[in-house]
């Protein structure tokens, strides 16, 4: 490939022998480059985004008109994340995280302040994403010198939990907190029983309430024709099987969607196991 335009330090339009022009995104790529001068796309640690991509565009106007310490800000939270959580996050969050760090930071310096509504959700039912976050505002205080409140974790976290999820599906972070929230409530009232949202039970029972949500929202919900497990619940664990069927009523009053019973079998014992500490 040959460079087409730098447009800073971490990006540059490249044109391949066909003449298919993309992005390439890397920390300092475009450092004391010049037009038509060859440029390799092997290494991991660069992007690569085809002009064809509906994000390229988007990418080329906001790289040319902020400075690249905050594209190098995301890269690196970005590294942290792949390699903390083992995942792949889609290149998405290239645009997403890079516009709202600049944005944050002109924020902060102004004096103008945010609130983030689910905070709380994100911090404690996306611990390791908002652990992300805090090492992204260290990184941000060592780069910028300049303290972001500790809210900027949490959206820090929200768009790492958005970018971890095929960009088609239409996962909504923020939609999948509150979700939780509300059948986290539930079980709480419903139970009486209040559980510390640092001990392992609940973390587990998070975990569950994650892996539920992005069933729910995608339109993946288990619904084996198998009722043992459903009949066994009701058996061994009734008080369970009732939070479960307040869930069921809750999501069909709300959503519109009636849980299988496979689905309701999985969130009593869910139940049964936050509420006896098992």
């Amino acid at each position: 490939m040959h460079i087409q335009k730098v447009l800073n330090s971490s990006v540059v339009l490249v044109q391949d022998d066909s003449g298919e022009e993309s992005i390439l995104l890397g920390k300092g790529i475009g450092y004391g480059r010049k037009t038509g001068e060859p440029i390799e796309r092997q290494p991991s640690d660069r992007v690569f985004l085809p002009l064809s991509n509906p994000d390229a565009q988007p990418m080329l106007e906001l790289f040319s008109s902020i400075p690249a310490v905050y594209l190098d800000l995301t890269q690196d939270i970005v590294d942290d994340a792949e390699q903390s959580l083992g995942v792949k996050l889609s290149a998405h969050i290239y645009l997403l995280l890079t516009d709202h760090l600049h944005f944050a930071v002109e924020r902060q310096q102004k004096g103008l302040v945010v609130t983030n509504r689910i905070f709380w959700e994100i911090k404690h039912f996306y611990p390791k994403e908002y652990a992300v976050g805090q090492r992204g505002l260290q990184k941000i205080r060592a780069k910028l010198d300049i303290e972001l409140p500790d809210e900027e974790a949490g959206n820090i976290a929200f768009h790492i939990v958005n970018a971890r999820q095929d960009p088609q599906a239409g996962y909504d972070a923020m939609r999948a907190a509150q979700f939780i929230s509300e059948l986290s409530n539930i079980v709480t009232y419903s139970m009486h029983c209040p559980v510390s949202a640092e001990s392992i039970h609940y973390a587990r029972f998070v975990s569950h309430l994650q892996y539920f949500a992005e069933r729910f929202f995608s339109g993946k919900l288990m619904d084996s024709e198998d009722d043992f497990l459903f009949q066994q619940m009701q058996q061994n664990y009734p008080a369970a099987v009732t939070c479960a069927e307040k869930i069921r009523t809750f999501i069909l009053r709300k959503y519109g969607v009636f849980l299988p019973n496979e689905e309701t079998a999985y969130l009593a014992l869910h139940v049964a196991r936050l509420t006896s500490g098992k």
